[in-house]
């Protein structure tokens, strides 16, 4: 799948505008329910389209779209003032595909069985995962030494996460936690901040940064792991501790380096230099909780039931 996940969205609908909003804390896109139904149906009223699929729909199906649709302001394509509208995350969109029987989503439903053979041949063998790695940022065109480096970073970042396990960590969260310690001890910033100063969202912040900045990241977790297997923490608050140790080796190095080369060695620069065209961003999304909500009923105050 293509590192941009909007740009991929996009293409998969062969130019069709899909209206989307970027949730920076869930680090995802909302897309506009109604929009990628009229791509994939050429419906004259996808609104009422989508209230016969949502009708049709089983109370297992419904519960599902209740805990993932969230209703948010877009502007209308039609008189550019904005109204609340159904939005799915980008899981969501690929189940409503699934649901839509349409020819024109046939293509789709391949692509996700497609998908779905691949990681599952990766499971049984592990090398075409890596094989499927290397072509893909060949396409994206980093070179064979920057794509070694990655591949060898990939593999060294599992050395911290099992340092931790070792030492009473065993939920995702926590291990978020303890890489933004290091990350803000050498830095200045947790790695959303880091990934907003570099102008990413869904990308990998590591295929982003330049060549100093890689190292300096390593240094911070080879030096948290070197210092968990010295002193032994346990828990989350004594691995914090160590993490901000670790992270300060890094900014100590950071700053020896900056004072001789007299300039900042953290830029905003990412990996193929490219950056977002749109600035549709969320700050809180509301998400529909209930079949009941008067915003999910059919008739309501939204966009759809203005167009």
């Amino acid at each position: 799948m293509d590192n941009n996940k909007l740009e991929t969205i996009s293409n998969l609908f062969e130019g069709s505008e899909i209206r989307s909003i970027w949730d920076s804390e869930k680090e995802d896109y909302y897309f506009s329910v109604v929009d990628i139904i009229s791509a994939l149906t050429e419906s004259n009223n996808p609104r009422n389209y989508w209230n016969t699929l949502k009708r049709r729909m089983t109370e297992e199906e419904k519960s599902e779209l209740y805990a993932k649709c969230v209703q948010l302001k877009m502007k209308s394509q039609k008189d550019g003032k904005s109204y609340l509208t159904d939005t799915l995350d980008t899981q969501g969109i690929l189940r409503l595909i699934e649901s839509i029987p349409s020819p024109k989503a046939e293509p789709f439903k391949l692509w996700l069985a497609q998908m779905g053979k691949e990681r599952i041949d990766e499971v049984f063998d592990p090398e075409l995962a890596v094989n499927r790695a290397v072509d893909y940022y060949r396409s994206r065109g980093y070179d064979d030494k920057w794509i070694k480096q990655r591949l060898t970073g990939v593999v060294d970042r599992r050395k911290p996460t099992d340092v931790w396990k070792e030492r009473g960590i065993t939920k995702n969260v926590e291990y978020g936690i303890l890489t933004n310690e290091i990350y803000k001890e050498w830095s200045g910033m947790k790695a959303s901040e880091y990934k907003e100063f570099k102008g990413i969202r869904k990308e990998s912040l590591r295929d982003n940064m330049m060549d100093i900045e890689v190292t300096l990241t390593d240094l911070g977790e080879i030096a948290t792991r070197e210092l968990a297997q010295e002193h032994k923490p346990y828990g989350l608050k004594e691995n914090i501790k160590i993490a901000q140790m670790g992270g300060n080796v890094a900014k100590v190095a950071r700053d020896n380096l900056e004072e001789k080369l007299g300039k900042t060695v953290i830029t905003k620069n990412n990996a193929l230099n490219y950056k977002y065209l749109d600035d549709n961003k969320l700050d809180k999304p509301k998400k529909l909780k209930s079949a009941n909500k008067k915003n999910l009923k059919e008739k309501n105050n939204t966009e759809e039931s203005n167009e």
